[in-house]
């Protein structure tokens, strides 16, 4: 079976119900240093089965961009005229990614970062067509996108000084008629006869020095525009990729994907500027205010990538509170936005649950967990604040067991793809709890209240939250935590219950201000208009967590003053526990399989506090169990007091 039938038989398959493709299958920004050796790329994109580009890029040298496609041999700059080039090195592509034996400063210089976008050819995502020119006025080509295009890049591979061209759906005037320079700052140029055209299975080139000289080789970069008929996902329904248009405004702007974006490319159509790309793994944070918010490279410039003040990651898409930053005001941009990923439930909590202590590393990052971390919990042994940190908001802290604002911290980069911080040097007892976002598992949302009652907030847990931390990052407040195990008044109605994750007090009522006495679904959370949680003007974050069949458990118990083993659905026992009394005064005990959860004593930190570990002694609150783990009554803990109601939240 060919890869076209294939990919369109995958398509049908996802709209049908049955096994689609998720973005992560076709789309990765990979990080990697230098080696000055043979390297090799595993971004789990099957290239040489289906095709597609890698775009690499030096993130600290001043050295071009370097293009390799399938359907070529030669390498190609996105910063300059210049033709096809060759190579004295191998770069091969593999079912699992690419590799290449060469220590150029321009892929592999010992010591140095790069990044990799890898596109890999699907319907309705991208494509790559090769062609020679005709020198007719128009030229009729097949591509296999399955829909309208929305963006094409063409090259000549012949001509040492041709620039890139551009069409953009989205570009001023009539885009049939306009073009843009990749390679340039160039504004966009309309001109009097058409240059492209498009369908859902050919595209059009007209006699254009750049697109159709008789004898001369191009080859052309496709990308789709999903307007609501996207076929990805475990649904086979959703879109991933957007190719649109927005208009600067100085007070306030947003544009709604549909979806949180990872990578972005954005160029000026109305005036010159560079061709901005920017992606989350780089560094792109929703952090407030007018500062640079994103590590940006320009596609057009060879230049190292920069801080900026870029339009900031929102759940449904991208926008910009205030200045406009690298933008100008009243502008007119266009851009290329690809979903973040992973789209894929997890069927393994080691892909997206870790705990570590610092110790034991030694090397970069700090905290290694084996994926790539988005959210982190902090705390040492000795005794210190329970930390959190996220690639959302890198570069700065929150405390969990205090009322603090968000504070400044340096070491805190989650710009790898195995785990997170840049502390070099080693230290026993500073253990790291490390997440990954991902549907149904967990979620990250950060937003800037409104003041409004009853507001609903987007996130992308894809299931409704049983579970959620909500703390103002601007102002001094309480972190809220929503249960849905927790029943003040035996209503059976959570959303009008709080308990807060940096005190030891009982659960109580929330008032209608907080959660506005609404469930959250699998789509949005309600806040009602307290400062706490919505206050105007105030910045916000709240973490998501869910139940997933064999990977995590949000759950309750009422306690037997013995012991009891709670059921949590896993095989192999809990790896985390955090543990809390909902009817008195409790503390927020933490038990993880790192620091032991054993048939004897076992030690425990408390979220809450700045205590060391075993603080009060070490005792046997909790036993492994395969299922899940086993709470006893101790009374230096008490955990499961006869009658007393408890929440948990558990890791496989």
């Amino acid at each position: 079976m060919s890869t076209r039938v294939r990919q369109a038989l995958q398509g049908a398959a996802g709209a049908a119900g049955g096994e689609s493709l998720n973005v992560e299958d076709v789309f990765s920004t990979y990080l990697y240093t230098g080696t000055g050796s043979s390297q090799t790329i595993t971004n789990n994109l099957d290239l040489s089965g289906e095709g597609g580009l890698v775009w690499t890029k030096s993130r600290d040298l001043g050295l071009g961009h370097i293009l390799y496609d399938s359907e070529r041999s030669g390498k190609l700059s996105t910063n300059e005229a210049t033709s096809e080039g060759s190579d004295s090195f191998s770069f091969s592509m593999s079912n699992s990614g690419y590799s290449f034996n060469t220590g150029s400063s321009a892929f592999n210089q010992s010591g140095n970062d790069y990044v990799s976008w890898t596109f890999r050819k699907a319907p309705k995502f991208f494509d790559v067509v090769t062609y020679t020119g005709d020198g007719n006025s128009t030229k009729v080509l097949s591509h296999n996108l399955g829909t309208t295009v929305g963006s094409v890049i063409i090259k000549d591979l012949d001509n040492n000084s041709q620039n890139w061209q551009v069409f953009h759906r989205s570009m001023s005037g009539t885009p049939n008629y306009s073009i843009m320079n990749l390679n340039t700052t160039a504004a966009v140029t309309t001109v009097g006869v058409q240059l492209w055209d498009q369908s859902n299975t050919t595209f059009t080139v007209y006699s254009n020095t750049g697109q159709n000289v008789s004898g001369r080789n191009y080859v052309a970069y496709l990308f789709a525009h999903n307007d609501g008929d996207g076929e990805f996902g475990p649904t086979g329904d959703q879109d991933i990729i957007k190719c649109g248009s927005f208009t600067v405004n100085s007070s306030g702007w947003s544009v709604d994907l549909g979806f949180e974006p990872q990578w972005v490319m954005i160029k000026k159509a109305s005036g010159t500027s560079d061709w901005g790309v920017v992606d989350n793994m780089r560094s792109w944070d929703t952090l407030s205010g007018t500062g640079d918010n994103a590590t940006q490279l320009r596609a057009n410039l060879s230049n190292a990538e920069n801080r900026e003040t870029y339009p900031r990651i929102t759940s449904t898409g991208f926008n910009h509170e205030g200045a406009a930053g690298w933008l100008s005001s009243g502008a007119e941009y266009i851009y290329i936005a690809i979903r973040r990923g992973p789209m894929a439930v997890p069927e393994s909590a080691t892909d997206v649950f870790g705990v570590k202590d610092r110790y034991s590393e030694g090397s970069l990052p700090t905290w290694q967990s084996g994926f790539v971390t988005d959210m982190a919990m902090r705390k040492r042994t000795s005794g210190s604040d329970s930390y959190i940190y996220t690639r959302l908001t890198q570069g700065k802290e929150l405390a969990a067991n205090a009322t603090s604002i968000e504070a400044t911290t340096g070491n805190s980069s989650f710009d790898y793809m195995t785990g997170w911080g840049d502390i070099a040097s080693t230290s026993s007892g500073d253990f790291g709890w490390n997440w990954r976002r991902a549907p149904n598992f967990f979620d990250v949302v950060a937003y800037t209240g409104n003041g409004n009652s009853g507001r609903n907030i987007n996130h992308n847990l894809g299931v409704a939250p049983e579970m959620m931390w909500i703390k103002c990052r601007s102002n001094t407040d309480n972190w809220n935590v929503y249960h849905k195990d927790i029943d003040v008044h035996s209503d059976n109605a959570p959303e009008t219950d709080v308990i807060y994750l940096n005190r030891n007090n009982a659960a109580s009522e929330a008032g209608i201000n907080t959660f506005q006495n609404t469930a959250p679904t699998d789509s949005v959370f309600t806040v009602g208009q307290a400062s706490h949680v919505n206050g105007s003007g105030r910045t916000y974050i709240a973490y998501l967590f869910a139940t997933l069949n064999g990977v995590s458990k949000v759950g309750g118990y009422t306690g037997n003053g013995t012991n009891q083993t709670i059921d949590c659905g896993f095989t192999n026992g809990a790896r985390f526990v955090l543990l809390r009394r909902t009817d008195f005064f409790g503390d927020w005990t933490v038990y993880d399989s790192e620091r032991g959860i054993v048939a004897g004593n076992d030690p425990y930190l408390s979220l809450n506090s700045t205590n060391a570990e075993d603080v009060y002694g070490a005792t046997d609150t909790i036993d492994p169990q395969s299922s899940g783990f086993i709470v006893n009554q101790v009374s230096t803990n008490n955990l499961n007091v006869n009658n007393a109601s408890y929440i948990f939240y558990a890791i496989a």
